[in-house]
């Protein structure tokens, strides 16, 4: 296995991948899971932690632990188990500017992480930088995921996920028109 960060940047913003980010479908999970997981578990243990160091590498270890798990490990538990290593990663990125050294669509990627951490702060940090960034098309959704982690202090479609008991009010906001479902 000898995938180099680029290959991973380059897979992950291919005209047929970005059509799918956020309505992924099965076929590309696998696809994932098939190309990927084995690396991504080698940055979940740390031994790709040096791609930390440069903006590119920094950008795909952040692809390997905050957004391939949301698609290999799908309604698994597994697909938050690097969650707080991707918000260090990226907290890291920005304290020495690697964000800034990459494209505007691609720093969002960097954000990301904040976005989907269940800590308040980090949510306040996601919309900060979202804005800040002029990250326009992330925006709204960074202010939506922070107002369910302000209302509910985590995310509620997890809870069925990964063993958590809903609150009644949690019930009825999934119920809802309105619901988050991942």
């Amino acid at each position: 296995m000898n995938i180099k960060p680029q290959e991973i940047i380059e897979y992950w913003f291919s005209d047929r991948v970005k059509k799918q980010w956020f309505a992924s479908t099965t076929e590309l999970d696998k696809e994932i899971e098939e190309k990927y997981e084995a690396l991504s578990e080698k940055a979940k243990l740390g031994e790709l932690d040096d791609w930390g160091n440069d903006s590119d590498g920094c950008l795909a270890l952040l692809i390997l632990l905050d957004q391939f798990p949301l698609n290999m490990f799908r309604r698994q538990p597994k697909s938050f188990e690097t969650e707080r290593k991707s918000v260090e990663i990226a907290r890291y990125a920005i304290h020495l500017g690697l964000d800034q050294k990459i494209e505007k669509e691609k720093r969002a990627f960097i954000y990301m992480p904040f976005m989907h951490s269940e800590d308040l702060k980090d949510q306040d940090m996601s919309v900060k930088l979202f804005r800040d960034n002029n990250l326009n098309e992330n925006i709204r959704f960074a202010e939506h995921h922070r107002e369910i982690i302000r209302r509910f202090g985590r995310f509620p479609h997890r809870n069925i996920i990964i063993g958590r008991e809903s609150t009644e009010e949690e019930i009825r906001y999934l119920a809802s028109e309105d619901a988050f479902k991942g």
